[in-house]
Formats: C-alpha cells, structure tokens, sequence
C-alpha cells in the first residue's frame, strides 16, 4: 500500500459494492486482507486513513459496515514511515504505534554499499528470483509452537514487569511502556528463544529485544524531547536488576 494524502480508508479496507444483476451489496476486500500487508511511507497518510489499520492490528480482523472480516493466518504489516519533519507527513498517534511490535531504524548505507548500489542500478527483477524459505502451513506451525512450547518463568515475567514499571515513573518519561509493549516484549523474546533452539526465556532475550520492541512506545516529556529513545531504554535496562 503506497500512503498518499488523498488515500481513504476504504482504499485499504475494501467496500461493499453494489451488483444490479443480483440487486445486492457485494464486498471487493482491499489490500489489508493478505497474510503480510507492506505500508510504505505510512505517516503521508491521513490520522482518519491510518486508523483503518488499528483493528486490523490489534485484533486480526476488520469491521466493515457492521460486519467483522477475519483476517488471513498468518497475518502482520510492515511499515515504513518518512521523518516527521519532511513536508507532507503526519505523525502517528500512540495507538498506532503501540501496535507495531518492534521499530527498526535502517538509516543511510555504508560508503561501500551506496556504491555498490550505484553499480547494479535497479534491482527489482533480482525478486522474482526469490524463493520462499517456509511455506504458509509451517509459519502457522513455528508460531504455535512457539506459544505452546517455550516457557517464560515467573522471574523472567518479574522482569518484564520490573522494567515496564521503571519507564512509567522515569522522570523524563511522561507515559511509560503499556501492557501491550508488556505483551510484546514478551512475544518476542518467546520467538527468540525458539530461533535460538530453547524452550524457555532468558533475561538476555530481553535485553536483547528491548531496545527494538520498546522505544516508540514511550512518551518524552517536552522539556526532554531531544534525548534518544534507545539510549533511554538502555538507561532503564541498567537499573532493573537482573533475575538470578
């Protein structure tokens, strides 16, 4: 989905068009029905066009004219989004964000890959070439097993909580990490884990993944705003104490 200003929400939903040979409402689903939907510049899209994503996000389904939509498995999106600064572009609210699981900051190439980008030029026929690596049924099946196998103790879930609890009564934080970053955190480092061949959670999985799934939930008080988010979570990571 390429985000432009003048994008509806309608244009990301679908919508119910009406068939005169059968006299009825026809549902045409847009683009957010697929199992991974890629929004680029995410933030050139209107708050009212954005907020088309929220349901879709949070619950796996979509509510169109009074009727739900459920959401192909395994589902997620992928945005990108331009600085807030750039002409055009429209921040996103803290709903929006607290529903990306992680925020990935990619930043400009090495002098050594900018030139070997100017070398090949376009490389856009390189990804007819690519082969998928898992099929749709073993995604399904690595995310069941991930939830029904690895375990998270009760001193590693302590931690989480410990550090979600230190960002809400940080003096320069003015609203700290949500149970939805809680549940994050927590979803994460359980995937982690299974990459890494274990069944259960260690505190380094969470020191690992925290300053990727917990920085753009936070909220800096004004007169802090300069400071960075990562080095913020790190900060709060270095005072939590590490369960035994």
């Amino acid at each position: 989905i390429q985000c432009t200003s003048d994008l509806l929400p309608t244009d990301i939903t679908g919508l119910s068009i009406y068939n005169k040979n059968t006299a009825e409402f026809e549902f045409r689903p847009g683009p957010v029905f697929n199992h991974i939907v890629l929004v680029d510049e995410i933030n050139r899209a209107t708050p009212k066009t954005q907020s088309a994503l929220l349901e879709a996000m949070g619950e796996k389904q979509t509510t169109i004219e009074g009727k739900t939509y459920l959401h192909p498995q395994p589902f997620f999106v992928i945005a990108t989004q331009n600085p807030v600064e750039h002409f055009g572009a429209f921040p996103l609210p803290e709903s929006q964000m607290d529903r990306f699981m992680m925020q990935i900051r990619i930043g400009y190439p090495s002098g050594d890959e900018e030139k070997e980008i100017l070398k090949q030029g376009s490389s856009r026929r390189e990804l007819d070439r690519i082969a998928p690596l898992f099929s749709r049924d073993e995604v399904v099946e690595m995310h069941r097993r991930t939830n029904a196998e690895v375990h998270v103790s009760e001193k590693i879930l302590g931690y989480i909580l410990d550090i979600v609890a230190a960002s809400r009564r940080h003096p320069y934080i003015r609203a700290g990490i949500s149970t939805r970053g809680a549940l994050a955190v927590t979803a994460s480092a359980r995937t982690y884990a299974y990459f890494c061949g274990r069944d259960f959670v260690i505190p380094e999985d969470i020191r690992e993944l925290a300053p990727f799934t917990l920085p753009h939930r936070l909220l800096i008080k004004e007169e802090y705003e300069s400071l960075d988010k990562k080095e913020l979570v790190q900060s709060i990571l270095d005072t939590v104490k590490i369960p035994a």
